[in-house]
């Protein structure tokens, strides 16, 4: 293809900005539109695996997002008297960091800013279509060789290419905050603590922060009530009880969804992130296989004379990936989240000897240990 390719994004948020930086760096033209009138990110934590870190390295990213974060050298998961089930070393091709997301997107931002994208915010796009054309609010059309869905799980363009399959909003939903650095805390090990089909999380963030996730039935209304009942969760996870000690005002709380698409592509238009593939957060891989698919569509559409053929090509070699990162989320789920409490004992013992087998240890970390598309770095990055 000849001249200067145009892309038209809907969506700022990781996965729209992560794929405008990727294209523009790559020789596109690229306009990235967001409906809210600034660019703003929640607070909490995020995981950020080494798929995700190598794809930041892409951007130029990886400084500025990772600046403050802790360096996780452990991911322990237990019961609610706090005995550990799993425990997995974080090192090597496993690396996690856990930034702010803030910090995260804000360098995202400044990337995009850096290698020419067009924001623009407070823009509305009301639809799209195969042919390659993105319509604003008040039927302004924007043409272009690729035109991306990138406005979250509960996209409202999505169905311009009938590409849902199914949505479940499962039966959890959670508060995620940053909290305190308190003296004590630990400083490099990730503890994940179920009850039944409670949650509580606690993430070393910063070296002044501490993201935490407490996480339970939809229908329970004590359990997802503000502000939270300490109470509650202390009686839950008496192995955790001085976590709750942190809790102060939180601001949302979420329901968990999962979303599967028929197709990613129709003509030039491409869905990503979680319009593609919203997930459960269980395996923390929803942003970076955000990442890594957005690595991979910048590069295959760069270098496709055709680009609906290119985005075909890019489904078949991602999609496999993705929607074995999602089936193992939405079944690690299901098994805690659906377990009844007077047999949680048989659960903890099938989840320690699981745990042993290398077979779980793969389909586990098989996505962190993917290389994004276009990374010539190390094979490991300290």
């Amino acid at each position: 293809m000849s001249g200067v390719r145009k892309a038209e994004i809907a969506g700022a948020g990781l996965a729209g900005l992560a794929l405008s930086i990727r294209l523009a760096q790559l020789g596109w033209q690229v306009s990235l539109h967001e409906r809210s009138a600034d660019l703003r990110m929640f607070g909490s934590g995020i995981w950020l695996w080494e798929n995700g870190l190598k794809s930041l390295m892409l951007l130029g990213a990886y400084e500025a997002a990772t600046y403050r974060a802790k360096k996780v050298q452990e991911w322990r998961v237990a019961n609610g008297n706090g005995d550990v089930l799993i425990t997995k070393h974080l090192q090597g091709r496993d690396r996690m960091l856990l930034p702010p997301r803030a910090d995260l997107y804000q360098a995202l931002i400044d990337c995009a800013a850096a290698v020419g994208v067009q924001v623009f915010t407070s823009s509305i796009v009301n639809s799209v279509r195969p042919e390659g054309v993105l319509v604003l609010e008040g039927g302004v059309e924007r043409k272009a060789d690729l035109v991306v869905i990138a406005d979250g799980a509960y996209s409202r363009l999505r169905e311009n290419i009938l590409a849902t399959s199914w949505m479940d909003f499962g039966c959890e939903g959670g508060f995620r905050m940053l909290v305190d650095r308190r003296d004590g805390d630990p400083e490099d090990i990730i503890t994940e603590y179920w009850s039944g089909a409670w949650r509580c999380m606690f993430n070393p963030c910063t070296d002044g922060s501490n993201y935490i996730y407490l996480g339970g039935p939809v229908r329970d209304k004590r359990g997802r009530a503000r502000p939270v009942d300490p109470d509650l969760w202390r009686g839950l996870f008496p192995g955790a009880g001085h976590l709750f000690d942190h809790i102060g005002e939180v601001s949302r709380w979420d329901r968990i969804v999962n979303v599967r698409t028929s197709h990613w592509s129709d003509g030039h238009v491409a869905l990503i992130g979680d319009a593609a593939h919203a997930m459960p957060p269980n395996l923390g891989q929803s942003a970076n296989m955000a990442f890594t698919n957005a690595m991979a569509l910048a590069m295959q559409v760069t270098h496709a004379a055709d680009v609906p053929r290119g985005l075909r090509d890019w489904e078949a070699e991602q999609r496999p990936l993705t929607d074995h990162v999602q089936w193992w989320s939405y079944i690690y789920g299901l098994i805690m989240n659906y377990w009844p409490k007077p047999v949680e004992r048989l659960r903890s013992d099938g989840i320690r000897l699981l745990a042993r087998s290398d077979w779980f240890d793969e389909g586990l970390l098989r996505a962190a240990r993917t290389t994004p598309a276009g990374y010539e770095g190390p094979a490991v990055t300290g």
